[in-house]
Protein backbone atom coordinates (compact mmCIF):
# COMPACT_ATOMS: atom_id res chain seq x y z
CA UNK A 1 0.00 0.00 0.00
CA UNK A 2 2.94 2.23 0.57
CA UNK A 3 4.30 1.45 -3.07
CA UNK A 4 1.26 2.43 -4.34
CA UNK A 5 0.48 5.55 -2.52
CA UNK A 6 4.03 6.77 -3.16
CA UNK A 7 2.66 6.81 -6.83
CA UNK A 8 0.28 9.68 -6.00
CA UNK A 9 2.60 11.36 -4.20
CA UNK A 10 2.53 14.17 -6.42
CA UNK A 11 -0.79 15.44 -5.24
CA UNK A 12 -0.34 14.57 -1.64
CA UNK A 13 1.35 18.62 -1.12
CA UNK A 14 -2.40 19.93 -2.20
CA UNK A 15 -4.48 17.51 -0.29
CA UNK A 16 -2.79 18.29 3.13
CA UNK A 17 -2.48 22.10 2.26
CA UNK A 18 -6.87 22.16 1.94
CA UNK A 19 -6.66 19.87 5.25
CA UNK A 20 -5.02 22.37 6.91
CA UNK A 21 -6.74 25.33 5.88
CA UNK A 22 -9.95 23.43 7.00
CA UNK A 23 -8.55 22.70 9.92
CA UNK A 24 -7.68 26.30 10.99
CA UNK A 25 -11.24 26.90 10.65
CA UNK A 26 -12.57 24.25 12.64
CA UNK A 27 -9.22 24.17 14.97
CA UNK A 28 -10.92 27.72 16.15
CA UNK A 29 -14.35 26.91 17.02
CA UNK A 30 -13.48 23.11 18.50
CA UNK A 31 -9.52 23.24 19.56
CA UNK A 32 -6.66 22.56 17.64
CA UNK A 33 -6.11 19.58 19.23
CA UNK A 34 -9.42 17.66 19.48
CA UNK A 35 -10.48 14.88 17.25
CA UNK A 36 -13.89 17.21 15.61
CA UNK A 37 -11.28 19.61 14.54
CA UNK A 38 -8.82 17.10 12.03
CA UNK A 39 -12.01 15.18 11.83
CA UNK A 40 -13.85 17.94 10.17
CA UNK A 41 -11.34 18.59 8.11
CA UNK A 42 -11.33 15.55 6.49
CA UNK A 43 -14.99 15.31 5.97
CA UNK A 44 -14.66 18.58 4.17
CA UNK A 45 -12.21 17.53 2.38
CA UNK A 46 -14.59 15.23 1.21
CA UNK A 47 -17.71 17.03 0.51
CA UNK A 48 -14.55 19.32 -1.69
CA UNK A 49 -13.59 16.58 -4.02
CA UNK A 50 -17.15 15.12 -4.46
CA UNK A 51 -18.76 18.60 -5.33
CA UNK A 52 -15.75 18.68 -7.81
CA UNK A 53 -16.78 15.65 -9.07
CA UNK A 54 -20.34 16.62 -10.04
CA UNK A 55 -19.76 17.07 -13.52
CA UNK A 56 -18.38 13.47 -14.22
CA UNK A 57 -21.35 12.15 -12.42
CA UNK A 58 -23.73 13.93 -14.39
CA UNK A 59 -21.23 12.57 -17.93
CA UNK A 60 -22.27 9.40 -16.04
CA UNK A 61 -25.51 9.65 -15.64
CA UNK A 62 -25.60 10.48 -19.47
CA UNK A 63 -23.70 7.56 -20.38
CA UNK A 64 -26.00 5.19 -18.35
CA UNK A 65 -29.05 6.59 -20.25
CA UNK A 66 -27.15 6.37 -23.47
CA UNK A 67 -26.93 2.32 -22.29
CA UNK A 68 -30.55 2.43 -21.86
CA UNK A 69 -31.06 3.55 -25.52
CA UNK A 70 -29.08 0.09 -26.64
CA UNK A 71 -31.39 -2.34 -24.77
CA UNK A 72 -33.62 -2.87 -27.95
CA UNK A 73 -30.33 -3.39 -30.33
CA UNK A 74 -28.65 -5.88 -27.02
CA UNK A 75 -32.08 -7.61 -26.86
CA UNK A 76 -31.82 -8.26 -30.55
CA UNK A 77 -28.18 -9.50 -30.26
CA UNK A 78 -28.13 -11.67 -27.54
CA UNK A 79 -31.14 -13.18 -29.18
CA UNK A 80 -28.98 -13.93 -32.86
CA UNK A 81 -26.13 -15.53 -31.27
CA UNK A 82 -27.75 -16.68 -28.15
CA UNK A 83 -25.12 -19.54 -29.16
CA UNK A 84 -22.48 -18.29 -29.82
CA UNK A 85 -21.15 -16.17 -26.49
CA UNK A 86 -18.30 -15.24 -27.99
CA UNK A 87 -19.49 -13.83 -31.20
CA UNK A 88 -22.34 -11.94 -28.83
CA UNK A 89 -19.71 -10.04 -27.24
CA UNK A 90 -17.73 -9.34 -30.28
CA UNK A 91 -21.26 -7.49 -31.53
CA UNK A 92 -21.78 -5.92 -27.89
CA UNK A 93 -18.32 -4.45 -27.99
CA UNK A 94 -19.27 -3.04 -31.82
CA UNK A 95 -22.13 -1.43 -30.33
CA UNK A 96 -20.61 -0.09 -27.67
CA UNK A 97 -18.04 1.69 -30.30
CA UNK A 98 -20.30 2.91 -32.67
CA UNK A 99 -22.91 4.25 -30.04
CA UNK A 100 -19.97 6.03 -28.21
CA UNK A 101 -20.73 4.23 -24.96
CA UNK A 102 -18.58 2.80 -22.60
CA UNK A 103 -20.03 -0.01 -19.91
CA UNK A 104 -17.20 1.09 -17.26
CA UNK A 105 -18.54 4.83 -17.14
CA UNK A 106 -20.40 3.65 -13.62
CA UNK A 107 -16.27 3.51 -12.02
CA UNK A 108 -15.56 7.10 -13.39
CA UNK A 109 -16.09 8.48 -9.74
CA UNK A 110 -14.29 6.21 -7.98
CA UNK A 111 -11.40 6.18 -10.35
CA UNK A 112 -11.30 9.82 -9.92
CA UNK A 113 -11.28 9.67 -6.09
CA UNK A 114 -8.41 7.39 -6.15
CA UNK A 115 -4.84 9.82 -6.09
CA UNK A 116 -7.45 12.29 -3.24
CA UNK A 117 -7.39 9.11 -1.22
CA UNK A 118 -4.00 7.64 -1.71
CA UNK A 119 -3.02 10.85 -1.44
CA UNK A 120 -4.91 11.27 1.89
CA UNK A 121 -3.39 7.85 2.80
CA UNK A 122 0.15 9.39 2.60
CA UNK A 123 -0.67 12.01 5.02
CA UNK A 124 -2.06 10.11 7.56
CA UNK A 125 0.23 7.56 7.25
CA UNK A 126 3.13 10.32 7.92
CA UNK A 127 1.47 11.27 10.81
CA UNK A 128 1.11 7.70 12.36
CA UNK A 129 4.81 7.24 12.07
CA UNK A 130 5.71 10.82 12.75
CA UNK A 131 7.14 12.06 9.83
CA UNK A 132 6.17 15.84 8.20
CA UNK A 133 5.08 15.47 4.65
CA UNK A 134 3.38 18.02 2.57
CA UNK A 135 2.41 21.21 4.63
CA UNK A 136 1.85 19.73 7.59
CA UNK A 137 5.01 20.79 9.49
CA UNK A 138 6.26 19.37 13.60
CA UNK A 139 3.80 21.58 15.21
CA UNK A 140 0.62 20.45 13.24
CA UNK A 141 2.24 16.90 13.06
CA UNK A 142 2.00 16.70 17.19
CA UNK A 143 -1.46 18.15 17.13
CA UNK A 144 -2.59 15.42 14.97
CA UNK A 145 -0.84 12.96 16.39
CA UNK A 146 -2.89 14.16 19.98
CA UNK A 147 -6.22 14.09 18.24
CA UNK A 148 -8.93 11.29 18.76
CA UNK A 149 -11.97 10.44 17.10
CA UNK A 150 -14.25 8.86 19.74
CA UNK A 151 -11.13 7.61 21.66
CA UNK A 152 -9.19 6.08 18.49
CA UNK A 153 -6.25 8.28 17.42
CA UNK A 154 -6.58 9.62 13.67
CA UNK A 155 -3.90 7.50 12.64
CA UNK A 156 -4.01 4.25 14.69
CA UNK A 157 -5.13 1.06 12.25
CA UNK A 158 -7.03 -2.05 13.28
CA UNK A 159 -3.89 -4.20 12.81
CA UNK A 160 -1.48 -1.90 14.86
CA UNK A 161 0.28 -3.13 18.00
CA UNK A 162 -0.71 -2.08 21.86
CA UNK A 163 3.00 -0.77 22.16
CA UNK A 164 2.28 1.69 18.89
CA UNK A 165 -1.44 2.48 19.79
CA UNK A 166 -0.16 3.76 23.42
CA UNK A 167 2.36 5.40 21.78
CA UNK A 168 -0.40 7.66 20.68
CA UNK A 169 -2.24 7.69 23.88
CA UNK A 170 -5.08 5.13 23.40
CA UNK A 171 -6.16 1.86 24.32
CA UNK A 172 -6.16 -1.29 21.82
CA UNK A 173 -9.77 -2.17 22.45
CA UNK A 174 -11.17 1.24 22.05
CA UNK A 175 -8.84 0.96 18.79
CA UNK A 176 -10.32 -1.92 17.04
CA UNK A 177 -13.90 -1.10 18.66
CA UNK A 178 -14.22 1.98 16.42
CA UNK A 179 -11.91 0.85 13.32
CA UNK A 180 -14.44 -2.66 13.26
CA UNK A 181 -17.51 -0.09 13.50
CA UNK A 182 -16.75 1.88 10.90
CA UNK A 183 -15.51 -0.86 8.07
CA UNK A 184 -18.90 -2.41 9.09
CA UNK A 185 -20.46 0.88 8.29
CA UNK A 186 -18.40 2.04 5.52
CA UNK A 187 -19.37 -1.82 3.55
CA UNK A 188 -22.88 -2.07 4.46
CA UNK A 189 -23.11 1.63 2.93
CA UNK A 190 -21.27 0.53 -0.24
CA UNK A 191 -23.61 -2.51 -0.15
CA UNK A 192 -26.55 -0.90 0.47
CA UNK A 193 -25.58 1.98 -2.33
CA UNK A 194 -25.25 -1.10 -5.37
CA UNK A 195 -28.17 -2.96 -4.21
CA UNK A 196 -30.46 -0.19 -4.90
CA UNK A 197 -28.95 0.65 -8.09
CA UNK A 198 -29.65 -2.92 -9.65
CA UNK A 199 -33.15 -3.67 -7.72
CA UNK A 200 -34.85 -0.05 -8.27
CA UNK A 201 -32.90 1.96 -11.11
CA UNK A 202 -32.08 -0.84 -13.99
CA UNK A 203 -34.52 -2.32 -16.92
CA UNK A 204 -34.51 -5.66 -15.79
CA UNK A 205 -36.12 -6.61 -19.24
CA UNK A 206 -33.09 -6.92 -21.12
CA UNK A 207 -29.42 -8.96 -19.53
CA UNK A 208 -26.84 -7.12 -20.67
CA UNK A 209 -23.03 -7.03 -19.08
CA UNK A 210 -23.99 -3.73 -18.35
CA UNK A 211 -26.23 -5.40 -15.78
CA UNK A 212 -23.41 -8.06 -14.86
CA UNK A 213 -21.19 -5.61 -13.95
CA UNK A 214 -23.12 -3.97 -11.48
CA UNK A 215 -24.14 -6.96 -9.92
CA UNK A 216 -20.50 -7.74 -9.46
CA UNK A 217 -19.71 -4.56 -7.84
CA UNK A 218 -22.37 -5.28 -5.68
CA UNK A 219 -20.54 -8.17 -4.11
CA UNK A 220 -16.95 -7.19 -4.25
CA UNK A 221 -16.87 -3.77 -3.32
CA UNK A 222 -18.11 -4.80 0.43
CA UNK A 223 -15.57 -7.44 0.33
CA UNK A 224 -12.43 -5.53 -0.49
CA UNK A 225 -13.39 -2.72 1.74
CA UNK A 226 -13.72 -5.43 4.92
CA UNK A 227 -10.24 -6.34 3.61
CA UNK A 228 -8.24 -3.59 3.23
CA UNK A 229 -10.51 -1.86 5.72
CA UNK A 230 -8.51 -3.04 8.52
CA UNK A 231 -4.88 -1.75 7.12
CA UNK A 232 -6.52 2.00 6.94
CA UNK A 233 -5.73 4.55 9.69
CA UNK A 234 -8.66 5.88 11.43
CA UNK A 235 -8.55 9.05 9.32
CA UNK A 236 -8.85 7.43 6.02
CA UNK A 237 -12.08 4.83 7.15
CA UNK A 238 -13.55 8.74 7.79
CA UNK A 239 -12.75 9.64 4.63
CA UNK A 240 -14.24 6.69 2.75
CA UNK A 241 -17.11 6.02 5.10
CA UNK A 242 -18.02 10.02 4.38
CA UNK A 243 -17.53 9.86 0.53
CA UNK A 244 -19.84 6.55 0.84
CA UNK A 245 -22.85 8.07 2.69
CA UNK A 246 -22.24 11.30 -0.08
CA UNK A 247 -22.43 8.29 -2.68
CA UNK A 248 -25.44 7.07 -1.25
CA UNK A 249 -27.54 10.25 -0.64
CA UNK A 250 -27.02 11.24 -4.27
CA UNK A 251 -27.74 8.26 -6.22
CA UNK A 252 -31.32 8.65 -3.98
CA UNK A 253 -32.08 11.74 -5.48
CA UNK A 254 -31.06 10.55 -9.18
CA UNK A 255 -33.05 7.73 -8.54
CA UNK A 256 -35.65 9.48 -7.05
CA UNK A 257 -36.05 12.58 -9.69
CA UNK A 258 -34.38 10.86 -12.55
CA UNK A 259 -35.08 7.49 -12.73
CA UNK A 260 -33.87 4.96 -15.75
CA UNK A 261 -36.76 4.15 -17.73
CA UNK A 262 -38.08 1.07 -17.44
CA UNK A 263 -37.08 0.52 -13.91
CA UNK A 264 -39.08 0.25 -10.63
CA UNK A 265 -38.33 3.67 -9.63
CA UNK A 266 -39.63 5.13 -12.81
CA UNK A 267 -43.17 3.49 -12.40
CA UNK A 268 -43.16 4.70 -8.83
CA UNK A 269 -41.96 8.12 -10.03
CA UNK A 270 -44.67 8.32 -13.30
CA UNK A 271 -46.98 7.32 -10.52
CA UNK A 272 -46.22 10.26 -8.14
CA UNK A 273 -46.11 12.36 -10.88
CA UNK A 274 -49.46 11.61 -12.38
CA UNK A 275 -51.01 12.43 -8.85
CA UNK A 276 -49.37 15.46 -8.84
CA UNK A 277 -50.75 16.65 -12.24
CA UNK A 278 -54.27 15.10 -11.52
CA UNK A 279 -54.15 17.24 -8.52
CA UNK A 280 -52.61 20.32 -10.07
CA UNK A 281 -53.67 20.61 -13.86
CA UNK A 282 -49.94 21.02 -15.03
CA UNK A 283 -46.17 20.66 -14.35
CA UNK A 284 -44.18 23.24 -12.74
CA UNK A 285 -40.55 22.00 -12.64
CA UNK A 286 -38.39 21.87 -15.39
CA UNK A 287 -36.93 18.42 -15.02
CA UNK A 288 -40.33 17.06 -15.06
CA UNK A 289 -40.97 18.81 -18.50
CA UNK A 290 -38.07 17.40 -20.03
CA UNK A 291 -39.15 13.55 -18.48
CA UNK A 292 -42.61 13.67 -19.90
CA UNK A 293 -41.19 15.31 -23.32
CA UNK A 294 -38.60 12.38 -23.94
CA UNK A 295 -42.00 10.25 -23.41
CA UNK A 296 -43.98 12.01 -25.54
CA UNK A 297 -41.45 12.35 -28.16
CA UNK A 298 -41.07 7.85 -27.88
CA UNK A 299 -44.88 7.42 -29.23
CA UNK A 300 -44.77 3.71 -29.67
CA UNK A 301 -41.44 2.81 -28.08
CA UNK A 302 -42.73 3.44 -24.73
CA UNK A 303 -42.81 1.04 -22.20
CA UNK A 304 -45.30 -0.38 -20.17
CA UNK A 305 -45.22 2.55 -17.15
CA UNK A 306 -44.61 5.35 -19.68
CA UNK A 307 -48.12 3.81 -21.73
CA UNK A 308 -50.04 3.87 -18.24
CA UNK A 309 -48.93 7.35 -17.60
CA UNK A 310 -50.11 8.61 -21.30
CA UNK A 311 -53.27 6.83 -20.64
CA UNK A 312 -54.25 7.93 -17.03
CA UNK A 313 -53.60 11.33 -18.40
CA UNK A 314 -56.75 10.73 -21.13
CA UNK A 315 -59.07 9.36 -18.69
CA UNK A 316 -58.27 12.06 -16.59
CA UNK A 317 -59.06 14.62 -19.87
CA UNK A 318 -55.75 15.86 -19.72
CA UNK A 319 -53.35 15.56 -23.19
CA UNK A 320 -49.33 15.77 -22.92
CA UNK A 321 -47.76 18.22 -25.34
CA UNK A 322 -44.67 17.65 -27.23
CA UNK A 323 -42.83 20.40 -25.03
CA UNK A 324 -43.56 18.34 -21.95
CA UNK A 325 -46.60 20.74 -20.74
CA UNK A 326 -50.26 18.80 -20.15
CA UNK A 327 -52.91 20.63 -21.26
CA UNK A 328 -56.81 19.82 -20.61
CA UNK A 329 -57.84 17.54 -23.58
CA UNK A 330 -61.41 18.45 -24.76
CA UNK A 331 -61.80 15.58 -26.95
CA UNK A 332 -65.29 13.66 -26.31
CA UNK A 333 -65.02 11.14 -29.14
CA UNK A 334 -64.00 7.31 -28.00
CA UNK A 335 -60.01 7.34 -26.54
CA UNK A 336 -58.21 4.42 -27.85
CA UNK A 337 -54.91 3.53 -26.14
CA UNK A 338 -51.81 2.55 -28.60
CA UNK A 339 -52.33 -1.12 -27.61
CA UNK A 340 -55.70 -1.07 -29.93
CA UNK A 341 -58.10 -1.33 -26.50
CA UNK A 342 -60.64 1.19 -25.39
CA UNK A 343 -59.44 3.70 -22.27
CA UNK A 344 -61.71 3.02 -19.33
CA UNK A 345 -63.83 5.69 -18.26
CA UNK A 346 -64.20 7.30 -22.88
CA UNK A 347 -67.87 7.92 -24.15
CA UNK A 348 -68.21 4.49 -26.11
CA UNK A 349 -72.06 4.46 -27.82
CA UNK A 350 -73.80 1.22 -26.97
CA UNK A 351 -75.52 -0.83 -29.78
CA UNK A 352 -79.51 -1.19 -28.99
CA UNK A 353 -80.38 -4.96 -29.43
CA UNK A 354 -84.01 -5.32 -31.05
CA UNK A 355 -87.07 -6.16 -28.67
CA UNK A 356 -87.67 -10.22 -29.27
CA UNK A 357 -91.46 -10.92 -30.33
CA UNK A 358 -93.00 -13.88 -29.18
CA UNK A 359 -93.58 -16.95 -31.39
CA UNK A 360 -97.72 -16.04 -32.17
CA UNK A 361 -96.46 -12.52 -33.06
CA UNK A 362 -93.19 -13.60 -35.64
CA UNK A 363 -96.64 -16.02 -37.67
CA UNK A 364 -98.99 -12.85 -37.50
CA UNK A 365 -96.34 -10.65 -38.59
CA UNK A 366 -95.55 -8.86 -35.17
CA UNK A 367 -97.52 -6.49 -33.31
CA UNK A 368 -96.26 -2.65 -34.40
CA UNK A 369 -95.31 -0.35 -31.62
CA UNK A 370 -97.77 2.75 -31.09
CA UNK A 371 -95.42 5.37 -32.55
CA UNK A 372 -95.60 3.44 -36.04
CA UNK A 373 -99.18 4.23 -36.61
CA UNK A 374 -98.74 7.29 -38.41
CA UNK A 375 -96.00 5.80 -40.76
CA UNK A 376 -98.48 2.63 -41.33
CA UNK A 377 -101.31 4.74 -42.00
CA UNK A 378 -99.33 6.19 -44.53
CA UNK A 379 -98.03 3.10 -46.25
CA UNK A 380 -99.45 1.78 -49.72
CA UNK A 381 -100.37 -1.78 -48.20
CA UNK A 382 -103.43 0.32 -45.86
CA UNK A 383 -104.13 2.70 -49.11
CA UNK A 384 -105.07 -0.27 -50.89
CA UNK A 385 -106.78 -1.26 -47.76
CA UNK A 386 -108.83 1.43 -47.29
CA UNK A 387 -109.98 1.44 -51.05
CA UNK A 388 -114.02 1.22 -51.72
CA UNK A 389 -114.77 -2.14 -52.22
CA UNK A 390 -116.72 -1.19 -55.73
CA UNK A 391 -112.93 -0.96 -56.87
CA UNK A 392 -111.83 -4.07 -56.82
CA UNK A 393 -113.06 -7.11 -59.04
CA UNK A 394 -115.61 -9.36 -58.42
CA UNK A 395 -113.47 -12.09 -58.08
CA UNK A 396 -111.31 -10.70 -55.68
CA UNK A 397 -114.08 -9.64 -53.35
CA UNK A 398 -115.58 -13.31 -53.47
CA UNK A 399 -112.15 -14.61 -52.52
CA UNK A 400 -111.76 -11.82 -49.72
CA UNK A 401 -115.12 -13.03 -48.12
CA UNK A 402 -114.41 -15.42 -45.17
CA UNK A 403 -115.45 -18.81 -45.23
CA UNK A 404 -117.02 -20.46 -42.01
CA UNK A 405 -113.90 -22.12 -39.85
CA UNK A 406 -111.93 -20.72 -42.55
CA UNK A 407 -111.47 -16.89 -41.05
CA UNK A 408 -108.03 -15.04 -40.74
CA UNK A 409 -107.18 -16.06 -37.16
CA UNK A 410 -107.42 -20.15 -37.99
CA UNK A 411 -105.04 -19.75 -41.10
CA UNK A 412 -102.65 -17.44 -38.64
CA UNK A 413 -102.47 -21.14 -35.93
CA UNK A 414 -102.40 -23.70 -39.00
CA UNK A 415 -98.53 -22.12 -40.12
CA UNK A 416 -100.14 -20.43 -43.41
CA UNK A 417 -98.25 -17.23 -44.30
CA UNK A 418 -100.01 -13.97 -43.90
CA UNK A 419 -101.04 -12.04 -47.15
CA UNK A 420 -101.48 -12.81 -50.60
CA UNK A 421 -101.24 -16.60 -51.74
CA UNK A 422 -98.95 -17.94 -54.14
CA UNK A 423 -101.49 -20.26 -56.59
CA UNK A 424 -101.18 -24.13 -57.19
CA UNK A 425 -99.27 -25.87 -59.56
CA UNK A 426 -101.79 -26.87 -62.35
CA UNK A 427 -99.67 -30.28 -62.26
CA UNK A 428 -100.45 -30.65 -58.09
CA UNK A 429 -104.60 -29.90 -58.64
Amino acid sequence: MDTIASLFSFITTPVSWVIVQFHKVYGAIFGADTGWAWGLSIVSLVILIRICLIPLFVKQIKATRAMQTLQPEMKKIQERYKNDKQRQSEEMMKLYKESGTNPLSSCLPILAQSPFFFALYHVLNGIATGKTIGVINDTLLASARKAHIVGAPLAAKFTDGSGKVAQLGASLTDVRVVTAVMIVLMSASQFYTQRQLMTKNVDTTVKTPFMQQQKMLMYVFPVMFAVFGINFPVGVLVYWLTTNVWTMGQQMYVIHNNPTPGSKAQAAYLERLYKHVTHHGKIRRRSEKAIVKAIVAKGRDRNEFERKFINGLTKAGLAAQADGSVVKSDVTAVATAEEGTTVAGAATPRRQQPKRQSKAQRQSGGAKPAGDSESTASSPSLEKADAPQDAKPAGAAKKATPQPGGGTRSRAQSGQRKGPQRPKSPSKK
